[in-house]
């Protein structure tokens, strides 16, 4: 009997991550990023698989602890993804039809997704166009007797205008939630972020400082927070009871499993270096493109400020041709992409919401001329200077 044929599906082979390459035969290739996995990972990983404890089991308690420590939190809930994590207290907020949510234009989309999932209406503030982060004053501006809650985004690593953001918050009554999915290991006023006590998120994406593959966790910084929180990322469970199928809420599949935090046990043990390996990486292309006429570099650190260094991102000058930019250095190997378009302007938030060209101008107009150069934990200081070379000459 013959084998029947596999039928195809339109769209079931996943497209390639952004900033893949389109060079010339032979060019060498410097990838947008990369992890840094060793032999640590694959033993911890091993011991979990040998202990047939793969989901539910001690790995991802001992995870969160260690984790918690790392930021100065005294809860963390390990979640299947940082979007996950960011719906979850939006769920617990309240956030409803009816409800508006302030959060950034210049973020991944998930920053408004989470709260659209309930139901709520997004409203976008635009941007510092130092720090790319929610000014202040424009969330102020935004907020209606419908605003429910707002979504602080520390993007790129830089920690947001944070306590000026939960004076507001507290002045009207608003759920602060801080999307820090690309800040792990960032500082604000001296503390870690998720150390603050609004409760924070952070993703764990192959291309963040440490990486699991997949997955996220929450900061609490109350017990009631944190136990909701883990009964709702198992279906609701009550873990009061201690009986398995009993459900005293209605919750989400948002579980992690134990090779997961296994692998994230093994990236918390060398946080550290890859914090200060990726600083090294960014202060060598400040140096490299300082004085390059058409780029600007990223907002430097400040006595309030310490960013971890999640992507370097590049703004050219307005006169500039970023698609024509892009292409030459794909053409050379050099990876790059896009980083980000602004989310109100993302299809299905002009479809669903209406969102046009002009509501968020500051964000608009950076969106527009960013991109990101490769940038890993462990990228080679040649490849660096390799970019910075094509770079320029690409801008000639």
């Amino acid at each position: 009997m013959s084998t029947p044929a596999r039928r195809a599906f339109p769209g079931r082979r996943s497209p390639a991550p952004p900033g893949g390459s389109r060079s010339r035969p032979g060019t060498r290739e410097i990838p947008l990023s990369g992890a840094w996995l060793d032999e640590r990972e694959e033993e911890l990983v091993l011991e979990v698989l040998r202990s047939g404890r793969l989901s539910l089991g001690p790995t991802i308690d001992a995870f969160e602890d260690a984790f918690a420590e790392a930021v100065g939190a005294p809860y963390a809930a390990a979640v299947s993804s940082g979007t996950a994590g960011l719906h979850m207290l939006c769920h617990l907020a309240g956030f409803g039809p009816g409800d508006e949510v302030i959060t950034s234009p210049i973020s991944f989309v998930a920053s408004a997704n989470c709260f659209v999932f309930e139901g709520a209406t997004p409203v976008f503030a635009d941007v510092d166009p130092r720090t790319l982060n929610m000014g202040p004053a424009a969330v102020e501006a935004a907020i209606t007797p419908r605003t429910r809650g707002i979504v602080a985004v520390d993007m790129f690593g830089y920690p947001c205008e944070l306590d000026e953001l939960r004076a507001l918050a507290d002045r009207h009554g608003l759920a602060l939630i801080e999307d820090s999915a690309e800040a792990l290991g960032a500082e604000y006023k001296g503390r870690p972020i998720g150390s603050h006590g609004p409760p924070a998120v952070f993703g764990f994406y192959p291309n963040k400082q440490m990486t699991t593959g997949e997955g996220g966790v929450v900061t609490a910084h109350s017990e009631e927070q944190h136990r909701l929180l883990v009964s709702l990322r198992n279906q609701g469970r009550s873990y009061e009871t201690g009986a398995w199928f009993d459900h005293v809420r209605l919750g989400f599949n948002y579980r992690w499993t134990d090779i997961q935090a296994a692998i994230g046990l093994g990236q918390l043990e060398k946080l550290d270096r890859i914090l200060e390996l990726r600083r090294a990486a960014a202060d060598r292309y400040t140096q490299l493109l300082a004085g390059l006429e058409g780029v600007r570099t990223p907002a430097a650190d400040d006595a309030a400020h310490r960013r971890s260094w999640f992507v370097y991102v590049v703004e050219l000058d307005a006169a500039l041709d970023r698609a024509a930019v892009m292409e030459e250095l794909r053409a050379h190997g050099v990876a790059t992409a896009e980083y980000v378009p602004c989310v109100h302007l993302q299809p299905y938030m002009r479809e669903r919401f209406g969102f046009s060209e002009g509501t968020c101008p500051v964000a608009e107009d950076i969106c527009s001329r960013t991109l990101a150069l490769p940038f890993h934990t462990r990228i080679d200081p040649a490849d660096q200077e390799y970019v910075a070379e094509t770079l320029a000459a690409a801008l000639r």
